[in-house]
């Protein structure tokens, strides 16, 4: 099985060529287990396996909780991972817990939860995230899709005893950064704030030449979004992400922002080898999370 750190660096690239491999095969239905959590809570970051109900499927999307010490209820963080084209690469999802930012959330008294999309690792099932092949994707339909597992997650959770029914900050890295972008042109009651770590989509990292399929309709895309969005965003890249360049990841936040979407944007200095998954390395996390506290004490 691909570790961790070997699938979040392919977390960005879609590998168009391998969309006739076989499905996923591993699906949580309903009749396997109830929605809910899976055992007690464990360790000092109250670690608890859930699973969710997607609506409309008969599936259950497997999902890490985390929450502080006490009783609650909690504002909640819901925490996004990013995704490939590959079949086989999902299957083999080896799911982040994102232990930098979810511990800066736990530490200002938020419950977490981290959700496994459809189509990716435990929870198997349909890839609804498809964006097509790289000459002509559908960005918006597949951020779309990214959205509607999100907004699952949060439909749920805020609904238990433990997480308040508002204050919700949804973050993503990656295509689910680019789920979290989508999520906040729905402007949802419950989200205060949306924030994308190196969010998008079609990007190549084994291609450094053409790093990006159809770049145009990915800043389409984000400029589609902002029409509607009025929630919050914080947009956070570095220097050296090999899907998302600075330039283009500057025009996705201006065609947001022209459209009237609200955007903080900020690219980072370059971490390790390739910038597109700083949102692991502790050496960024004094940064980011500067970033984050100001951002989120101002869109209260």
């Amino acid at each position: 099985m691909m570790g961790r750190a070997g699938l979040a660096m392919l977390a960005g690239a879609f590998l168009f060529l391998t969309l006739a491999a076989a499905p996923v095969l591993q699906a949580s239905e309903i009749g396997e287990g109830s929605p809910g959590p899976q055992g007690p809570e464990q360790g000092a970051m109250r670690r608890q396996q859930w699973l969710i109900p997607f609506p409309g499927e008969r599936l259950l999307m497997h999902a890490t909780v985390l929450r502080p010490p006490g009783a609650g209820p909690f504002p909640l963080a819901v925490i996004n991972h990013g995704s490939s084209q590959s079949s086989y690469l999902r299957s083999q999802f080896d799911p982040s817990l994102y232990e930098h930012v979810s511990q800066w959330f736990i530490d200002r008294g938020y419950a977490v939860v981290l959700p496994i999309r459809p189509g990716h690792g435990e929870t198997g099932g349909p890839y609804f995230e498809d964006q097509g092949r790289c000459e002509n994707p559908d960005y918006e339909k597949s951020g779309a899709a990214t959205a509607d597992s999100i907004q699952a997650a949060i439909n749920y959770l805020t609904a238990q005893p433990f997480v308040r029914k508002s204050g919700v900050v949804v973050v993503g890295q990656s295509a689910g950064g680019w789920g979290a972008l989508a999520l906040a042109s729905r402007n949802l009651p419950a989200v205060r704030a949306v924030i994308n770590f190196s969010g998008g989509r079609g990007g190549r990292a084994d291609d450094r030449a053409n790093a990006n399929c159809s770049a145009e309709r990915l800043v389409a895309a984000a400029n589609a979004f902002g029409r509607t969005a009025r929630t919050p965003t914080l947009w956070l890249y570095a220097e050296n992400d090999s899907y998302f360049p600075p330039a283009l990841s500057k025009s996705l936040a201006d065609a947001f922002r022209s459209a009237g979407g609200p955007v903080e944007y900020h690219l980072l200095q370059p971490f390790g080898v390739d910038g597109h998954v700083f949102i692991e390395k502790e050496a960024a996390a004094p940064v980011w999370g500067f970033i984050m506290e100001k951002f989120l004490a101002t869109s209260r």
